[in-house]
């Protein structure tokens, strides 16, 4: 197996496209065509991380942050991420990095912390728009359940919980085989009618490549007629942060017990007890105060997160609950998530979670006894 199988995976699942401007995932060290020895999870890629790869001889390590984020303009080993980044290439161990991109599906970081909280009836908190694309395509009327199936299976198809949505319209259609032609139907130089069938079905943009390869592949004219329009309709699967209800309402403290249970947390920071029961919680690893307005208009009474700064927290304005667990600790079973994709795919093949202790934050609760 090599490296180029596993990041066909990843990009599947969430696609390169669905990273914010800012960030930079994917292949950040290694070459696609190597084989892969072994895989090693983890939050964050550090020298140490580096090193325990090669010691459980594992030559690629997938990360949720990339180690380079901001660009390097030198490689001296001035700072970890340089030194990281040197050590790779030293050893031949590959770095990919899956972060906004993986923070931006439903089945990702947000969403695995909604399952740990057992949330149920989850969606995207803030989906996109403008990511939805509509393919239009003639197909003889006997093919047309063989390429749907196709297209289907490609991805197309899908609307919030449905799946194999399409449309079929019966028509004529006609062409004339010129000279050079290979015509499925009809004869060279004359004007050909087929009884053909306009299938038209919905995709995500970021699928556009596999859905087209799937209609070439199942389509049987040498040349097809189709088109691709952008929708401006809610992709509610991607998108930033995921809202969802609880089984049954609990207090605020109930609420923070299980937060610190569940995530390990050494101390929540978080806003005035409301004295309200909660039952819809939103949530957004990492850095997600852009979306305390957006949870709010959702009808969240709680919005999980982290990484608030002191006039953020007046954001809630008496309307939510906010709390702040972490950013490490948010993120930390982003792991588990990588790791059970894996190997749910590659069911064959060790992958491994790091021993390393990434979480550069320490706290200090007072004098030990």
């Amino acid at each position: 197996m090599q490296i180029k199988d596993i990041t066909r995976l990843f990009d599947e699942w969430a696609h390169p496209s669905l990273q914010e401007s800012y960030d930079n995932c994917g292949l950040l060290t290694g070459n696609p065509a190597w084989e892969v020895k072994g895989i090693l999870v983890s939050l964050d890629c550090t020298e140490d991380v580096i090193a325990e790869a090669v010691s459980r001889n594992c030559n690629l390590v997938v990360s949720h942050h990339p180690i380079i984020f901001k660009g390097l303009k030198k490689i001296t080993g001035n700072n970890y991420a340089e030194r990281t980044v040197i050590s790779a290439i030293k050893q031949d161990v590959a770095i990919f990095a899956m972060h906004t991109n993986l923070d931006n599906v439903l089945e990702g970081v947000s969403g695995k912390m909604a399952s740990l909280l057992g949330l149920k009836n989850c969606e995207v908190l803030s989906p996109v728009t403008g990511n939805l694309r509509r393919l239009s395509l003639y197909v003889p009327a006997e093919y047309a359940t063989a390429v749907s199936d196709s297209l289907f299976e490609a991805g197309a198809g899908k609307m919030g919980n449905y799946s194999e949505c399409g449309f079929l319209v019966e028509g004529s259609g006609s062409f004339k085989p010129e000279e050079g032609a290979k015509p499925f139907l009809g004869k060279t130089g004359i004007r050909h009618y087929e009884k053909e069938m306009k299938l038209e079905m919905v995709f995500p943009a970021h699928l556009q490549g596999r859905v087209l390869e799937a209609m070439r592949k199942s389509h049987p004219y040498e040349e097809i007629a189709y088109g691709i329009f952008k929708m401006e309709n809610t992709y509610n699967r991607t998108g930033a942060g995921v809202i969802g209800e609880l089984e049954k309402p609990i207090s605020e403290v109930e609420l923070m017990e299980r937060l610190a249970n569940i995530f390990g947390t050494a101390t929540i920071r978080h806003t005035r007890f409301l004295d309200k029961q909660i039952s819809k919680i939103a949530l957004c690893g990492g850095a997600g105060s852009f979306l305390t307005q957006t949870a709010i208009a959702g009808g969240a009474g709680a919005f999980i997160t982290a990484d608030l700064k002191y006039h953020e927290f007046f954001d809630a304005d008496g309307r939510i609950l906010l709390a702040d667990i972490g950013h490490f600790e948010s993120e930390q079973f982003t792991i588990d998530l990588i790791i059970d994709k894996l190997t749910a795919n590659f069911p064959n093949f060790a992958v491994l979670k790091t021993g390393a202790k990434t979480n550069p934050v320490y706290y200090f609760t007072g004098k030990q006894a």
